[in-house]
């Protein structure tokens, strides 16, 4: 336990110091102050399809829906990613994310979340993980945000060729946002979960622009890797360029 805590100590501070804006398993909704409490949601969508030289599809799906009560956030999540070429299939990924929230007095919460998710070339079969800890708002403002979060977990590996493996987990993450205008928002998320045996990054960079009131045009660049994956393994590190459509409500 004493190696962990000094692992997400040495993570968080190395986080904070390189200004670095933190990912797309951080998911952090705006503070209850901002919204009005009930239920919300999005929709985004990706679709291409290329024919002629090379035959290739493209499909990114994902779903957000939030729920807002008291210091409560309660917030589910889930993503797939499909990619196709030639008739092969080159990449195939689901996410299924839960995750609360407990707001404490000023710009501290509480947070807590589990996630499943399958990456078909990732060489686990699955993996299952749970993570809580404390968060801050660090800017809070009508058009600037950043919020910084860390806290110990446990991760659940199962891979086809090695037994089953439980780890402690050491996580840290920042989320950062800015409206540059009244249509357009820049995003960068980026989290660090660390174990003895590996330590995964993701990184989320958005742009995304209102087309009207429900509507909006989202063009990300998302990166996730992994400093020692399974023998299986197609590469350490997945990249993911995209432009899809966002639905909120």
């Amino acid at each position: 336990m004493q190696h962990l805590a000094n692992r997400l100590m040495t993570l968080v501070l190395g986080l904070a110091a390189s200004g670095a804006t933190l990912a797309s398993p951080f998911y952090a909704p705006p503070s209850i102050d901002e919204k009005p409490h009930g239920f919300s949601g999005e929709a985004e969508l990706g679709y291409t399809h290329l024919t002629g030289n090379t035959d290739s599809q493209t499909l990114i799906g994902k779903s957000q829906l939030t729920w807002l009560r008291d210091r409560w956030t309660h917030l589910l999540r889930g993503e797939v990613r499909h990619v196709s070429r030639n008739g092969d299939t080159s990449a195939e990924q689901y996410r299924l994310t839960g995750r609360e929230r407990y707001d404490l007095e000023g710009p501290h919460y509480l947070f807590g979340f589990a996630r499943w998710e399958k990456d078909r070339f990732s060489g686990y079969e699955l993996q299952l993980s749970a993570i809580a800890g404390y968060g801050r708002e660090l800017i809070s403002s009508e058009r600037h945000r950043l919020s910084l979060e860390a806290g110990p977990g446990y991760r659940h590996d199962r891979i086809d060729t090695e037994p089953n493996a439980s780890l402690a987990v050491a996580y840290g993450a920042l989320d950062w946002h800015l409206e540059a205008t009244e249509t357009t928002t820049l995003s960068q998320e980026l989290s660090v979960e660390s174990t003895d045996e590996d330590t995964t990054s993701r990184s989320l960079s958005s742009l995304t622009t209102l087309l009207n009131s429900r509507l909006a045009m989202r063009l990300s660049h998302e990166i996730k890797r992994n400093s020692q994956p399974p023998e299986g393994a197609e590469a350490r590190t997945d990249h993911t360029t995209s432009a899809s459509l966002l639905y909120h409500w």
